[in-house]
């Protein structure tokens, strides 16, 4: 039987499952390759973008929500969770993706949205139609208002995007009515997961994609969709105004959503016990701390949850091994992996938050530490998750006008701090100027986004041909990960180093090292140099880098 070595020594039993140290490329669909010409991303793009992702090197992409929508949170309110949006394509197009990952030997991961659905869903029209105390109502969290009138919200919760949680509607009969939830924006209801109709839907819609071929299910907000069934009164009623990714405990981590990701996982295995190849569900969890997250991935539920403590740790040596120690003891010991992350569709782009503040990109320092915490990241046992335009070591884009903001927080709240377009412009694919190969076919179309001038020198084509680019260092560690058995093990064994240092080994004799200081440091082992994320001659580590080396010991 395969074995892992947890960071507590113990050995845990282990799957071959392909999931388990898997390398997934997120395809945020509207800003990966436009087809059309209409300045959006779309399906026939993710296809056409393929073969440079398997040159790339990952096992295969998740793509973000391209479901019909009126694309309030862009495809975080789904309107049909069983169709294609005009906009990215149709089935047939989609058919034709799943068949191209095939042949390339990809995965195809899809996300889904179940805390929530858009306000022009079906089931939400009838709800609106239905009155109190209908069947159609009971899909959602409807309640009556507090105060004489009603006119006041049912409890002081506040929505993750900003502002309240509630909304109060106008009855069919032109009355001031009830109040109805939504944990993110008014335009996304959240769904009453304590009716049957909702858990029996999502079995229905599940079986859709899976019957189309797909390899598994992101699943947003995993930690959502039970709500505490008296709704009261949260005990810090601003602690989902300070945050983003504060949660609120009444309506967050409810021990019922086990039973959800439970019910889900064995829908996945009917597909597994067909064909052998197991069926992913990989969950966005948000709680505060590992052992939480390892509530939500035991043998029974999801197969992995993304880790997003190593993304939100500081640039320091200390609180890297902390983070990763962590999780290695309680992620790891529950037979799972970690499913490690740097980037994604919701954060500050990591060039721009290693620099150290905005504006400091053109220093150098953040893209240095950004090279040194992706090639730490690809040495760590588990699966890694890459976010379009990581490769290309784009930096976040700082500076779109307010006009042009399109993300709901932005919205809500009118401010800039917790804004995510900027992580979501666009690609550059090729050329000197906007749109950079990104959009084609009609004349000055430009992209739903502003591409800045010096996207120009982090175009796809320039990255491929430059072997100093974040691009080469991506392809080299993907290419050395799969082909060193050291890095197929589960093991991570901590090595003494200086206090600015982190290093450790993988298997026999595969060192990673990181100096997280300014100052240059000796190598943490005599051995041979296998890749390095920056300059690095001889047995010296400089500042700022990360390096692999194969000991003189096992070459030996």
């Amino acid at each position: 039987m395969l074995t892992t070595q947890a960071g507590d020594g113990l050995q845990r039993p282990a799957t071959d499952g392909w999931w388990r140290d898997a390398v997934i490329y997120q395809v945020y669909v509207r800003s990966f390759l436009d087809s059309t010409g209409d300045g959006i991303g779309d399906l026939a793009g993710v296809r056409a973008g393929l073969p440079y992702l398997k040159k790339l090197g990952v096992d295969g992409i998740w793509l973000s929500p391209f479901y019909p929508s009126p694309q309030h949170d862009h495809g975080y309110d789904v309107a049909d969770y069983c169709d294609v949006d005009p906009v990215y394509g149709d089935l047939d197009e989609f058919d034709l993706l799943v068949t191209d990952a095939r042949r390339l030997g990809m995965k195809l991961v899809l996300d889904i949205v179940p805390n929530h659905c858009s306000s022009e869903h079906p089931w939400f029209r009838a709800a609106l139609e239905g009155g109190p105390g209908s069947a159609a109502r009971s899909r959602f969290h409807f309640a009556p208002g507090r105060g004489p009138d009603g006119d006041e919200p049912p409890n002081n919760w506040h929505a993750m995007f900003g502002g309240p949680a509630w909304s109060r509607i106008t009855e069919p009969d032109g009355t001031p009515g009830e109040w109805y939830l939504h944990l993110f924006t008014p335009e996304q209801p959240d769904l009453n997961w304590r009716d049957p109709d909702v858990a029996n839907a999502f079995d229905d819609i599940l079986r859709f994609w899976l019957d189309r071929g797909i390899d598994g299910f992101r699943i947003d907000v995993a930690a959502g969709l039970f709500k505490d069934p008296e709704l009261p009164d949260s005990p810090d009623p601003r602690a989902d105004e300070r945050s983003r990714d504060s949660v609120n405990p009444l309506a967050w981590n409810q021990p019922e959503v086990h039973d959800v990701w439970r019910r889900w996982r064995s829908v996945c295995e009917e597909y597994t016990a067909r064909d052998g190849c197991d069926r992913l569900l990989v969950g966005e969890v948000s709680v505060p701390t590992a052992r939480e997250h390892a509530r939500y991935i035991r043998p029974d539920e999801l197969h992995q949850a993304f880790f997003f403590d190593l993304l939100s740790a500081p640039w320091r040596a200390d609180a890297f091994r902390k983070t990763i120690s962590d999780a290695m003891r309680d992620i790891v010991g529950t037979g799972s992996t970690t499913t490690w992350v740097l980037n994604n569709h919701d954060q500050v782009r990591s060039v721009t938050r290693y620099a150290g503040e905005p504006g400091l990109e053109g220093s150098g320092l953040g893209s240095d530490r950004a090279r040194a915490a992706a090639l730490l990241m690809l040495a760590l046992p588990g699966a890694a998750y890459i976010y379009q335009g990581e490769e290309l070591g784009l930096p976040e884009v700082v500076d779109l006008p307010d006009e042009l903001l399109t993300d709901p927080i932005f919205r809500r709240t009118g401010s800039r701090s917790r804004v995510r377009d900027g992580c979501r412009v666009p690609l550059p694919w090729s050329g000197h100027a906007s749109p950079f190969g990104f959009t084609s076919g009609v004349e000055g179309v430009r992209p739903w986004l502003p591409q800045p001038a010096w996207f120009a020198e982090h175009a796809t084509d320039r990255a491929v041909s430059d072997p100093r680019s974040f691009w080469h260092l991506y392809r080299e560690a993907l290419q050395l990960r799969r082909g060193l058995p050291q890095l197929g093990t589960g093991d991570l064994r901590w090595l003494d180093s200086p206090p600015d240092v982190l290093a450790f080994a993988r298997g026999e004799g595969l060192v990673c090292a990181v100096n997280f200081g300014t100052a240059p440091v000796g190598a943490p082992v005599p051995g041979t140099l296998l890749l390095a994320s920056g300059p690095c001659e001889g047995p010296v580590l400089p500042g700022s880098t990360a390096a692999w080396w194969i000991s003189d010991r096992a070459a030996g």
